[in-house]
């Protein structure tokens, strides 16, 4: 949990693209998507991988109730690549009836994501 008054800007990957929010933003909730959430403090950025869930702002406050936010020293790039890897061989045996393409093409973004978000930084 990141509690701090020295939050300049946070970026979030909302249901219909990112949304900024800066000090005094104006209330709301929002839907997170698969995606990297920013934080931007003084001379720093934090990015966070994350596989969805809620934010609500008000009163100058942000609650972010996610599903997962994974900082890049949290990340497993090996295994985030196996994940990836088995997520694609599901997908691609698009004939076996017992695949949950569903659950394979969802698995497929968070490693995708995991991945993108521990190699930009």
């Amino acid at each position: 949990m990141l509690e701090s008054d020295r939050v300049q800007r946070l970026l979030l990957p909302a249901e219909g693209g990112e949304v900024g929010i800066l000090p005094s933003h104006i209330a709301m909730v929002c839907t997170i998507q698969v995606g990297r959430i920013r934080v931007d403090l003084p001379g720093q950025s934090l990015p966070l991988a994350t596989s969805g869930g809620y934010a609500e702002i008000r009163n100058d406050s942000i609650t972010v109730l996610a599903e997962t936010a994974e900082g890049v020293e949290d990340i497993d790039v090996e295994r985030a690549g196996k994940a990836r890897d088995r997520a694609r061989e599901r997908l691609r045996r698009r004939d076996d009836e017992t695949i949950d393409f569903a659950r394979a093409q969802a698995a497929l973004a968070r490693a995708l994501n995991r991945l993108r978000v521990a190699e930009g930084h």
